[in-house]
């Protein structure tokens, strides 16, 4: 099946296929309590509750009414806060089959196409990453996994939810993307790209799976403030209009990601699985991936990758439901493909997805179907594959290069990262940007 025709697919049915998430939606002004907040000399709003102070920027999140808000001395202009809600795909239900010996001391490396491309293996005989800290800024990330070592004391939850953090609360998504940034190199299970980094849960989505966009600010500007080297958003909205709020947002986190880069903190944002041409999408924008500063990472894949498809295709060759645009996207990087037409023949199309840790919280709910709490995590591994899965290999590849380089600052780090990629032979530069993602030659 051709790309073309797997991505007319894709734009006609914006659906979830085994593991693979198509299409995600913004739902504006539905926040009708909350507002993000501009606010005057970075004073603090009175006769409202504030929600995520900001320090470094001016902008806010509050809760009140909008007429207190409206009429505070403190607030320059304001918008309400927006919920994003995403396709997450399910994990794939193929039962793991880990090879007993591999390249790596992992048991799953033999099911790590992506790893095995990017020759982490030769990386890491300069460096794992020691040093380094990556906030995931996501669904959660399972501190309880065997294969993740998350620092919980920096761990955060934004919701305000009660659920804590460094607990996979609103999904099995951020352990996922949390695995292949940083999966231990213990020998048991699988590896990530930078596997000595330290991992930061900054938890933005609730058992819901809808993250608030004020939530999604204050988690940056918090990776700033605690040093991070990499802050991954494997998260997003599109399309979001130029015009109205869209411009308000826009101009808000275009703020917020300019004060995180300046602090040396790379935003490394999934460019979307939309199948959308960014640069000429008309009057609408992709965030947080199109937002100041941001560096924007469209996905590749394998077809028959460990099994007999007639149409093979490489690792880095672009992924049917990708994002792009040559001045839209900064880098591609291993995010998992599929053969649509494979799924549910019977052929294992899913090693074509991206192998890594999953947490799966089991919810306590009451008899309306809410949320009330978590009686229990499943960790295990498996396959799942995304723009959010590409994300991640460059934020783990950004905590190998400031281990290695710690004086780089953030722009720094993201002009080498450009520098030493290369758009492979016989593909169109819109799915690349600068190129593929090459770790060794980084180094």
């Amino acid at each position: 099946m051709s790309q073309h025709t797997r991505r007319t697919f894709l734009t006609t049915t914006g659906t979830v296929l085994g593991g693979i998430a198509v299409g995600s939606t913004v739902t504006a002004a539905t926040r009708t309590e909350r507002f993000i907040v501009r606010t005057r000399e970075r004073r603090t709003p009175s006769a409202v509750e504030v929600v995520h102070e900001m320090p470094g920027v001016d902008v806010a999140v509050v809760r009140g009414s909008e007429s207190a808000v409206a009429e505070s001395a403190a607030v320059e202009a304001y918008a309400p806060d927006v919920e994003v809600d995403v396709d997450l795909p399910a994990p794939s239900d193929a039962a793991p089959t880990v090879e007993e010996t591999s390249v790596g001391d992992e048991p799953g490396y033999g099911l790590q196409w992506d790893k095995q491309d990017l020759d982490v293996a030769d990386a890491h005989r300069v460096t794992e990453g020691e040093g380094s800290r990556v906030t995931v800024i996501d669904t959660g990330v399972a501190a309880g996994h065997p294969d993740l070592t998350v620092n919980e004391e920096l761990s955060r939850n934004f919701t305000g939810d009660g659920f804590g953090a460094a607990t996979p609360a609103g999904g099995y998504h951020g352990t996922h993307v949390a695995g292949i940034v940083g999966a231990s190199d213990d020998g048991g299970g699988v590896i990530g790209t930078a596997p000595a980094t330290e991992l930061v849960d900054c938890r933005v989505f609730s058992p819901a799976s809808s993250a608030s966009f004020g939530d999604i600010l204050a988690a940056v500007v918090y990776s700033a403030a605690i040093g991070a080297d990499a802050a991954n958003l494997s998260l997003g909205a599109y399309p979001v209009p130029r015009r109205g709020f869209g411009s308000f947002y826009g101009k808000v986190l275009n703020s917020v990601m300019t004060y995180a880069n300046s602090r040396g903190t790379l935003l490394v944002a999934a460019a979307g699985n939309d199948g959308a041409d960014l640069q000429h999408d008309g009057n609408v924008v992709s965030l947080p991936n199109e937002g100041a500063q941001g560096f924007s990472v469209a996905a590749t894949g394998p077809i028959g990758f460990g099994w007999d498809a007639a149409d093979e295709s490489p690792p880095q060759s672009p992924a049917f439901y990708t994002n792009y645009g040559t001045n839209a996207v900064d880098l591609a990087a291993p995010g998992g493909d599929a053969h649509l037409g494979a799924i549910g023949s019977g052929v294992p199309y899913y090693l074509d997805l991206v192998f890594n840790t999953i947490a799966e919280p089991i919810y306590e709910t009451d008899e309306d179907g809410d949320v009330t709490g978590i009686d229990d995590v499943e960790y295990t591994y498996s396959w799942l594959a995304g723009t959010s899965m590409a994300a991640p290999q460059v934020a783990g590849a950004v905590a190998l290069l400031r281990s290695e380089y710690p004086d780089l600052n953030a722009n720094q780090v993201a002009s080498r990262l450009r520098r030493v990629a290369e758009v492979p032979d016989g593909y169109d530069k819109s799915y690349y940007g600068a190129g593929y993602l090459n770790v060794v030659d980084a180094l």
